[in-house]
Parts: C-alpha cells; sequence; structure tokens
C-alpha cells in the first residue's frame, strides 16, 4: 500500500488508474437514447414537425422548426430472448386450444427490452381472454388502452395500445390495435377486463375510437355536444377562446408568435 493510501480517509475506497474503455463508460449520460435499428429493420410512416406535428394553427410549444420522421420498429425474429419466448410460445399453444389462428397475431415487435403483440381487431376479444385465463400466460390486469394517431399510416391511421399485466408471473406486454380513420371501430374488451371502462371512454373522447360492446361510451372529459378529437394530429392546436369572469382568452396560438 503507498503512502497516500495510507492517508486516505477511511471508507474511501483505493482506485486503479482506469483504462480509456472505462472512462467512456463512465463519461457516458445514463438516459442517453435508445440507438436506433438498421434501417432494414424499421419503418417509416411519415415526418413529423414542430412538437405535435399539428399544420395550420401556431406551434406554442417553440418547436416550430423541428423535423424529424416517425418510425416503427420492425418485427422481431423467433426464438426470442429470455422469457419474451415463453411467452411466445405459450400464447402459440394457448391460440392453438382455443382455435384460434396464428395469424391472429399479425406481428411481434421487441423494442427496449418490450415486447408488443400486433392484432387483428376482430380478433382482440378472443385473443384478450386467452392472455386472462391461460395459466402460462395469466395477465391478469389491462392497465388501460392508450390512443395514438398517426394521419400518414394509410389505412391504420389510429392505434389502440393496452398494456397487460402479469401479477402471477411479474410480467408485462402490451397488445396493439389498428383501424382505418375511415372505420374508426375497436371492439371493447370491458367484459374481460372491466377496468377498461373509464379507459376506453377517455380513448373515444380523446381520439374518435368507437369500442363496439362498450357499455356507456359517452365522452368523459368534454362536453357531450364538443366537436372533434382533442388529441388527434388533425385537431387545431390554436383551441378556441376562452370566456372567464367576464373576460375572454384568446386561443395560444393568437397570444404569442414563435417563428
Amino acid at each position: 500500500m503507498s503512502e497516500d493510501q495510507k492517508d486516505a480517509p477511511k471508507g474511501v475506497l483505493s482506485q486503479e488508474p482506469k483504462g480509456p474503455e472505462q472512462a467512456a463508460v463512465d463519461q457516458s449520460p445514463e438516459n442517453a437514447p435508445a440507438e436506433l435499428a438498421p434501417e432494414s429493420e424499421i419503418q417509416v410512416v411519415g415526418q413529423r414537425t414542430g412538437m405535435f406535428g399539428v399544420e395550420g394553427t401556431g406551434d406554442t410549444s417553440g418547436f416550430g422548426g423541428l423535423v424529424q420522421p416517425i418510425v416503427f420498429p420492425g418485427a422481431a425474429s423467433r426464438p426470442f430472448e429470455g422469457w419474451h419466448e415463453e411467452v411466445a410460445a405459450a400464447l402459440d399453444s394457448a391460440l392453438s386450444g382455443a382455435g384460434l389462428e396464428p395469424t391472429s397475431i399479425e406481428g411481434v415487435v421487441i423494442h427496449r427490452g418490450e415486447i408488443t403483440f400486433h392484432v387483428r381487431r376482430d380478433k382482440l376479444v378472443e385473443i384478450a381472454k386467452v392472455f386472462r385465463d391461460d395459466p402460462a400466460l395469466r395477465f391478469e390486469l389491462c392497465v388501460g388502452v392508450n390512443g395514438v394517431h398517426y394521419p400518414e399510416d394509410t389505412g391504420r391511421e389510429l392505434h389502440a395500445v393496452y398494456p397487460l399485466l402479469s401479477m402471477t408471473h411479474n410480467r408485462r406486454v402490451r397488445l396493439e390495435v389498428t383501424c382505418p380513420d375511415a372505420d374508426p371501430h375497436i371492439p371493447s374488451i370491458v367484459a374481460t377486463y372491466p377496468t377498461n371502462d373509464w379507459h376506453e371512454r377517455e380513448t373515444f373522447d380523446m381520439f374518435g375510437i368507437v369500442f363496439d360492446g362498450h357499455p356507456s361510451l359517452t365522452r368523459i372529459l368534454m362536453p357531450d355536444d364538443w366537436p372533434g378529437h382533442p388529441q388527434r394530429k388533425d385537431y387545431p392546436l390554436g383551441g378556441i377562446p376562452v370566456e372567464y369572469k367576464g373576460g375572454t382568452i384568446p386561443p395560444p396560438d393568437q397570444r404569442r408568435s414563435y417563428n
């Protein structure tokens, strides 16, 4: 032990000089963005301008000059790694036992360590029951449903994403279903996952996805007679004037201009 190490304060561990590889690891940011997959493994479905991708109204975010592609990760190839393959294999067996064709699953995407099953919308109800009831799967809880709008994803403009949780196996997966703007209908899974009652209403309210079979599909945030669906990309970003205690507040894009 050197004299410097002897004099070091108690509790301070001595360290050997770091090599260039270790030094580079230590200097990398903890929340660095994930690396993009090779071009052969991604699908570009459009281009977003500004923070929200809205056209025709002022971009009050201050990011009006931002331009970036809208990219979908490509489908993963079997066999998957770790428990992802266990879930996929269990699903294959469960689909066969339920009399469902393998084509009921349109594709599987594994991105950033998370697995998403893309499901045909006409098979959503049956597949949700399989994920809930099969002993090897046992995804007892659906955390909700999230809407996404991709105006340039022709024929698949509206996406509904369902995060599922298995408390038995401590696993999380996602189901994703698409429908076109011209036919924005997806079957409701409230009968299978009752907690989705309000979540489906919210997605209907914000995105205009109609969940067929929902027990009471009404707006949950906006007034019943509100025109449009505020979280769709074609909804005006500027908003509407607001009256408050006799005063009028103009829409955001009329209060300040970002150039």
